[in-house]
């Protein structure tokens, strides 16, 4: 799985002009699904999101993380995250994973950070979504389970 990590003051997802989500200070997660993920992989990356230490302490150093500072995390499904544009100009999605299964590791992977004591809003699966955002730092991280990056 990847995954785009950003922190933001907030965050407003919204489906036919219509908000279905949003958040105040936290991280805004946009996650792809690749064809040999599986429940593992979303683990993996929930523990690293939830504990990736990118906001400042006492002395302004990134030392503290979301679980830290008990901030909201909203997750976004993006399959372009697998796009392979090595090739030609126009991306490749072979590597993503289909539809029902990259559906089914999104809702996991929400599942689970509903279990995390954050506060937490999704955009919607295999919607076309604006996502409006406002960027605090700006602080964006790449995360890729297989560790590719």
């Amino acid at each position: 799985m990847r995954a785009v990590v950003q922190r933001v003051n907030s965050c407003q997802v919204y489906v036919d002009n219509e908000e279905i989500g949003s958040i105040d200070s936290g991280l805004c997660v946009f996650l792809g699904v690749g064809e040999d993920d599986d429940a593992e992989d979303a683990d993996y990356l929930l523990d690293k999101i939830i504990n990736l230490r990118i906001f400042e302490d006492d002395d302004g150093k990134m030392n503290l993380s979301a679980l830290d500072l008990d901030r909201e995390i909203m997750a976004v499904s993006q399959f372009t995250l697998y796009g392979d544009c090595r090739q030609g100009r126009r991306p490749g999605y072979s590597d993503a994973a289909s539809a029902d299964k990259a559906k089914k590791l999104y809702n996991y992977f929400v599942d689970e950070l509903e279990k995390t004591d954050l506060d937490c809003a999704t955009g919607e699966f295999k919607a076309f979504m604006e996502v409006e955002l406002n960027n605090d730092g700006p602080v964006t991280i790449l995360l890729d389970s297989k560790k590719n990056f």
